[in-house]
């Protein structure tokens, strides 16, 4: 079953410097439970993609539909409650407030959802629990490592149990091992049924997907399946070169 899906999705940029078509007449599917990596250079559309499939722009022509639903015809409060209850965002910059500790960074897309103060601390106690930060939940985003904030950042994007999760080069400011612990996380949550879509330019990156999207002027220039590579064994080997 697609969990997106996308028909000739067109966005087109009217500018001062001329018109610009940043996506043209894509079609594409995302299977429930898949791994995607989109890939790309600046300028290609994988950012365009990116911001319609979230539901934060909407596309000149063509469909999307969401878990069913189809996008294009929602007015701004119901993208809104869409993205609230379907999507989960991690970006490179882990925007988290810096005043706030982890438990009530995660806790902020339940405020938006309404849910009182004490089912809003339980998920969110879980969700740190479930990426490894239980015991980090009283800490604030500056005593907290790169990796730590972005796992918070993950927790944060699977409180409300989304559909997808939508992420935008989130190694791109972590150092190499560090963000192949990340990309294990990615893994493990895919196993347990999380679609992920991740938008990078890195090609070690997208390597740990099952499949690769690229782009090039705003169309898909290939689509590919591949065996991805087991970020747990790469851990390990680079612990054993290590030690």
């Amino acid at each position: 079953m697609a969990l997106i899906e996308t028909r000739e999705l067109t966005r087109i940029y009217e500018l001062d410097a001329g018109r610009v078509v940043a996506l043209d007449r894509v079609s594409l599917d995302i299977e429930d439970g898949d791994f995607a990596a989109v890939m790309g250079p600046s300028g290609s559309g994988k950012s365009t993609l990116m911001n319609l499939i979230g539901c934060l722009d909407r596309p000149t022509s063509g469909t999307y539909r969401l878990a069913g639903t189809a996008v294009e015809s929602l007015n701004a409060n119901g993208l809104a409650a869409l993205r609230n209850r379907e999507i989960g965002f991690v970006f490179q910059q882990f925007n988290l407030l810096p005043r706030m500790d982890a438990l009530g960074n995660v806790e902020l897309p339940m405020v938006y959802a309404g849910l009182d103060r004490k089912a809003r601390r339980e998920k969110a106690l879980r969700a740190l629990e479930r990426v490894g930060l239980a015991d980090r939940s009283h800490h604030r985003p500056m005593q907290l490592s790169g990796g730590q904030q972005q796992r918070v950042a993950i927790a944060r994007a699977l409180v409300n149990a989304p559909s997808l999760l939508l992420a935008d080069e989130p190694t791109g400011a972590l150092d190499s091992r560090t963000a192949i612990e990340i990309l294990a996380l990615f893994q493990e949550l895919n196993r347990e049924g999380v679609t992920i879509v991740i938008v990078t330019h890195d090609a070690d990156v997208a390597r740990h997907a099952r499949r690769v999207v690229r782009f090039k002027d705003g169309r898909v220039t290939a689509d590919q399946r591949q065996l991805p590579r087991d970020a747990r064994e790469a851990l390990a080997a680079s612990a054993e070169a290590v030690a």
